[in-house]
């Protein structure tokens, strides 16, 4: 790692640092997986520039009355801080039980994790049975605010699951979390257009079976 990015690393949370070595998958363009880096490493621009590309999901939890549950990333994040985004974004890591592709299930495994780290939904809440897998999406983004150093380059697995849950807000991960109707997402987007995920530039999006 350059000096740069220590003396950028010296800076940030350290919890949100110790995160940054938890070990991601690595894959070719085709989703298979060619190998593991750490989550620092995957999110350098640095690599990204030169093609390395990892795992990720993205799911979208919806209540009873199909309002979407949304939150706000903490500004200790290292990428994309204070924006508002659906209801988690992580990563499955590269270990027997989040690698298992039948059903997508190693993704649904690591959602149910991070539900829980970041928004305090317990696994009972939300049984692995009940995630639905839409779809993949081939994403790439540079850090915002732009810092020259992070980015995001992963093909993104997107997950729906309906129940109603209870849910706490971890502060370290999660500044904020509501449930919004339609109508409350388009006022959010419309009122706060630079700090929503959906607003990351340069993003490219393809749409994968």
């Amino acid at each position: 790692m350059s000096t740069s990015v220590d003396q950028i690393f010296a800076k940030l949370d350290s919890t949100q640092v110790a995160l940054m070595e938890e070990i991601c998958i690595l894959i070719n363009e085709n989703d298979q997986v060619i190998g593991s880096e750490t989550k620092k490493n995957t999110h350098l621009l640095e690599n990204i520039n030169k093609g390395m590309l990892h795992r990720a999901f993205s799911a979208f939890l919806f209540n009873s009355e199909g309002k979407l549950l949304l939150q706000q990333r903490a500004t200790e994040k290292i990428t994309f801080p204070d924006h508002w985004t659906n209801t988690c974004c992580s990563h499955p890591l590269h270990f027997a039980e989040e690698l298992d592709e039948r059903d997508a299930i190693g993704v649904k495994r690591a959602a149910q994790r991070k539900l829980d780290q970041e928004l305090g939904i317990e696994p009972g809440q939300i049984p692995l049975d009940a995630f639905h897998y839409i779809t993949r999406i081939h994403y790439l983004a540079p850090n915002v605010p732009y810092d020259g150093v992070f980015g995001e380059h992963e093909i993104d697995y997107i997950l729906f699951i309906q129940r109603d849950v209870t849910f706490k807000a971890n502060p370290n991960e999660a500044k904020d979390a509501r449930y919004v109707n339609e109508e409350e997402l388009r006022s959010l987007l419309t009122r706060l257009p630079c700090r929503s995920a959906v607003c990351r530039p340069r993003r490219r999006r393809r749409r994968r079976p």
